[in-house]
């Protein structure tokens, strides 16, 4: 018990420094980017970022497969012939479907700008998918140090390339360039690590097809889910795109770009805690759900008055955003509900193997995020009630993996998400409704209120964690 407490404190560690770099880089582009250069060409590099999030699932559930099936195992264990077969293969594979998209994109699209970025997207998802196999893998052994590792160079390099370029540049191809170099150099970090698996000889190909084929099967509902995932507040961004123009959609691409550098906090613990949670007891999971869901729960809801000096603070460095600022309102209690699904709900299905009902419950959202989609664009015609529909589809998501998960444990928790709610819909018409420090003070009280209220159940998860991790 002593060395596991240990390396899980190490690896979060670890994991926290990781993403409060991030969190500062992330930060520091994302005050630069929209002051630098235009509307459009931060649409532009929103895009980008967009495009290669649904690009990046194009492993057919092989690297999630992998994530699964070897969570919690030891990298010295690992058959590293199968593994070097399926790294090529991947490199191949997607080597051949980004030359074919790409050349047919070429030829069917209007928009230059949007050419260059498919492009892009293309080139960066030769890399980024075949690193994901190597990250994965050692994610998925506790290998998290040396994966932060190749993490952290990414950062950096695009970091400075960023800085060095906005300097001289407003061009957001050159911006892409310096996330795509940072990618690269962050796989050859990572090769140079797994050489057992990136330079092995090749196993028998009865026996790779057998590999391939359990890990696609195993990974195939997890890689749905998390694609369906992308697309709930994908497809509202894409209509956003297409109906109200590229300026509108960088502009409310700069808040949901806030909202995630906030939530990139949270990853850093579900990155450790999955390998953790394939070795504990069946009992130990419902409580220590419990404690997460009540520490990430009060830090999600604490972290919504952020948004009140934030806002202030941005209304005087990019005037020109000021709509995103006001949009930002809206959407920042996703912090809440995304906080939640990354930390501990996504966690917890794929501990106990239910991708299935993470990719279900993901398919119902996704369904009606087009419909929801389709009435606004056709009918309404309103961006409030677009923008209001991301926060609603990602908490009712929330919510249904919730009451899922607090059934398979045991759980009551049918208070806390009455609370959620009604604090998220408070704060949500505080923001639209009231300005400056009076905000803020409403909002404090309400929540203060709150830890009054939850005063107990705070001292509890303060006391378990105590007694198993301060006391180690």
């Amino acid at each position: 018990m002593f060395s596991k407490a240990k390396k899980f404190t190490q690896d979060f560690s670890y994991s926290f420094f990781y993403n409060i770099f991030s969190m500062i880089v992330s930060g520091v582009l994302i005050l630069l980017l929209p002051k630098v250069i235009g509307l459009a060409e931060y649409g532009y590099w929103q895009l980008y970022v967009l495009y290669c999030s649904y690009f990046n699932y194009l492993s057919f559930g092989l690297i999630e497969g992998v994530y699964l099936r070897y969570g919690g195992k030891e990298y010295s264990d690992l058959p590293k012939k199968l593994f070097t077969a399926q790294f090529w293969l991947l490199v191949i594979i997607e080597f051949i479907i980004t030359i074919c998209f790409t050349s047919v994109y070429y030829n069917i699209a209007a928009d230059g700008n949007k050419i260059i970025v498919i492009f892009l997207v293309c080139l960066s998802t030769l890399i980024s998918i075949p690193r994901g196999l190597l990250a994965y893998t050692l994610q998925a052994t506790g290998q998290i140090r040396k994966c932060i590792s190749g993490y952290i160079l990414e950062r950096t390099v695009y970091f400075i390339l960023a800085l060095i370029i906005l300097l001289f540049s407003k061009k957001f191809e050159l911006i892409i360039v310096s996330d795509i170099v940072g990618k690269l150099l962050s796989l050859l970090y990572l090769i140079s690590y797994c050489k057992d698996i990136t330079f092995n000889k090749l196993p028998k190909t009865k026996e790779l097809f057998s590999e391939i084929w359990d890990n696609i099967r195993a990974g195939s509902n997890l890689l749905l889910a998390n694609l369906a995932s992308v697309l709930i507040v994908g497809i509202i961004r894409l209509s956003i795109e297409k109906n109200w123009g590229i300026e509108t959609f960088g502009k409310v691409s700069l808040t949901i770009s806030i909202s995630n550098m906030i939530l990139s906090f949270f990853s850093a613990i579900s990155i450790v805690l999955f390998p953790m949670l394939r070795n504990v007891s069946e009992d130990s999971l419902t409580i220590i759900y419990k404690t997460i869901d009540i520490i990430i729960t009060i830090a999600g809801l604490g972290l919504l008055l952020i948004y009140f000096p934030l806002k202030s603070i941005l209304l005087i460095w990019i005037p020109n955003y000021i709509e995103s600022l006001i949009y930002m309102g809206l959407i920042f209690p996703i912090c809440i509900y995304e906080s939640k699904m990354t930390l501990i709900n996504n966690t917890y299905l794929k501990t106990l193997r239910k991708e299935k009902v993470l990719l279900n419950i993901n398919i119902i959202t996704v369904s009606l995020s087009i419909i929801i989609s389709c009435i606004n664009v056709i009918y309404i015609k309103n961006l409030n009630v677009m923008i209001l529909t991301i926060v609603f589809l990602l908490a009712f998501r929330c919510i249904i993996t919730e009451i899922y998960l607090a059934k398979l444990l045991k759980l009551s928790l049918f208070n806390d998400i009455v609370w959620e709610i009604l604090l998220s819909t408070m704060f949500i018409l505080i923001a639209w409704n009231i300005n400056g420090v009076s905000a803020f003070i409403i909002y404090l009280i309400i929540y203060l209120l709150y830890l009054v209220f939850k005063r107990k159940d705070i001292y509890s998860s303060y006391m378990y964690i105590k007694r198993k991790l301060i006391k180690v």
